[in-house]
């Protein structure tokens, strides 16, 4: 398990992570790609901790989802089923198990305000916090260049992962309002949500 762990976070996390895996019982699943999702936990019916994580070219991406499920993990063993699962419990558990890696050996040092500021209130996902989530782009391994709903003028069109087309529209606050072109139906689109200028 050690050397596939290596090949998916900075060396300096691995035997902390595999401490952590192996203190807390987890089978770690590394799966395909999923748009939904970078990660879960599931407690299985026999016991056992099932954990499981998008298999990416992202080390730093990677290494928060695997904690941030770990922290599942460790909040509902500590505080009980019944807690929410992002709630107070779990962000301060998220804080606690993410300290130690918060570190110029195991992240990039322009990462590390990023993470401070994020970890003072730990989002439900990384991908919510369009700061991070743009922050962790740069450190994504792509064969193609990727482009972003904010790099596309208003008014320009592009293709999202689904297939449908857009026109981007205003920046609501944070996120800009697109029209479906098909059936001009207006979604929210994040700033960072990964699209084909067209």
């Amino acid at each position: 398990m050690e050397a596939i762990l290596a090949k998916y976070i900075p060396e300096q996390a691995v035997a902390p992570c595999m401490e952590l895996i192996a203190g807390n019982g987890v089978h770690l699943k590394i799966v395909s790609k999923r748009q939904t999702r970078h990660g879960d936990y599931r407690r299985m019916p026999d016991g056992r901790h099932m954990i499981t994580v998008n298999a990416g070219t992202n080390p730093y991406r990677f290494l928060i989802t695997l904690i941030h499920e770990i922290a599942h993990l460790v909040a509902f063993e500590r505080f009980g089923r019944a807690i929410k699962p992002h709630g107070k419990e779990w962000k301060h558990t998220f804080q606690q198990l993410m300290l130690p890696f918060l570190r110029p050996q195991i992240f990039p040092q322009r990462l590390l305000p990023v993470l401070a500021h994020h970890f003072k209130n730990p989002k439900a996902s990384s991908s919510t916090d369009s700061v991070l989530a743009l922050a962790l782009a740069h450190y994504d391994q792509r064969e193609s260049a990727v482009q972003y709903v904010y790099q596309i003028p208003e008014g320009g069109k592009f293709r999202w992962n689904n297939g449908r087309v857009f026109q981007r529209g205003v920046q609501l606050r944070k996120r800009f309002q697109c029209m479906d072109l098909a059936t001009g139906k207006l979604y929210l689109f994040q700033p960072h949500a990964e699209i084909e200028p067209l």
